[in-house]
């Protein structure tokens, strides 16, 4: 079976069962669009990706910084990690596609710029909005509280997280005490590492065992510690899970919970440097592909329109700093 037919069955799995419709009330089996020219038919997941595209609107663009309105380009950060559906190789196995690129290219459009993309490490994507090196980064990043010390947000998508383990491991998660004296893996610098530290914490001083938590960066090894019984589960994104799920047929997802905790819905947002001028001009580009009806067809598409939003907000409450 060939690279491309085996992803575009994964994913049509994916909506048909509603894996990656993770709230809200979208039809999952009509959730996968069939571009035209795919006899496979489901997501394009080639190199040539025909994306939806939009148009500038003065509005927003009006909203940019005269110096990158003369630059002409919005640069980009986004994680290199492949993570699909949120961002992953195509079957040339050098063009990056997914939900993020796709939103990330009409925000881009909307404000009349060229976008330019560059895909660093996790850590590193904080490192060039630091240094201005990007204008944005879109790459999954979930508002927190800590983060908004240092960065302005505009909303794009709902945030949930996922419990994965090995099929048949007989084990839920729902709370901490689920996961006390338990091996779980998460990405280092990640909302998911703020909430298993939380409840590792909140465990021992409830006089239960603490979480060994282990830490990986790339899917393909901790998905080989989960088989191999080096971790007894792994926290990440819920596409992400959904997608390794489907595709592989040897974990299942076991919990599920909001990206900020149990007492906030988490949000996931277009990240610039704080005060750099830009925010405002992110929400309304974002406001006006949720109107336009572009945006909810890249969802569609990517089989994510249980996570669609109905307008960007500017800093919301985000997840709440570490208790110290």
């Amino acid at each position: 079976m060939s690279v491309r037919r085996s992803i575009t069955l994964a994913l049509a799995t994916l909506t048909a069962t509603g894996l990656l419709a993770a709230c809200g009330t979208s039809d999952p089996a009509a959730d996968l669009a069939a571009p035209k020219g795919h006899k496979d038919g489901g997501v394009n997941i080639g190199p040539d990706q025909d994306r939806i595209r939009g148009g500038k609107l003065a509005a927003a663009a009006d909203l940019v910084p005269e110096a990158i309105r003369k630059r002409g380009t919005l640069r980009i950060g986004a994680s290199a990690d492949a993570s699909p559906p949120l961002g992953f190789y195509a079957t040339d196995d050098k063009t990056r596609i997914g939900s993020e690129i796709d939103i990330a290219t009409l925000v881009a459009d909307t404000l009349g710029l060229k976008p330019q993309f560059e895909e660093v490490s996790w850590e590193n994507l904080f490192v060039g909005l630091d240094s201005s090196k990007f204008d944005a980064v879109l790459s999954n990043v979930t508002v927190t509280e800590e983060r908004k010390e240092k960065y302005d947000f505009a909303t794009y998508r709902l945030d949930n997280i996922a419990f994965e383990a090995k099929k048949g491991s007989g084990w839920t998660v729902k709370e901490p005490a689920d996961v006390a004296g338990k091996t779980i893996s998460v990405s280092s610098g990640t909302n998911q590492e703020k909430i298993l530290v939380e409840w590792s914490e909140e465990n021992v001083k409830a006089g239960r065992k603490p979480v060994d938590i282990k830490y990986f960066q790339k899917d393909t090894d901790y998905y080989l510690a989960l088989q191999s019984g080096r971790i007894d589960a792994h926290l990440g994104p819920s596409p992400t899970a959904a997608y390794h799920v489907a595709t592989a047929g040897q974990s299942e997802i076991i919990g599920q919970l909001s990206g900020a905790g149990g007492d906030l819905q988490g949000k996931i947002a277009a990240t610039t440097k704080k005060d750099s001028g830009l925010v405002k001009a992110y929400a309304a580009a974002i406001d006006h592909i949720v109107q336009d009806g572009s945006y909810g067809k890249v969802l569609k598409r990517w089989g994510l329109s249980g996570e669609a939003v109905e307008k960007s907000e500017i800093n919301p409450p985000g997840l709440p700093k570490t208790k110290s």
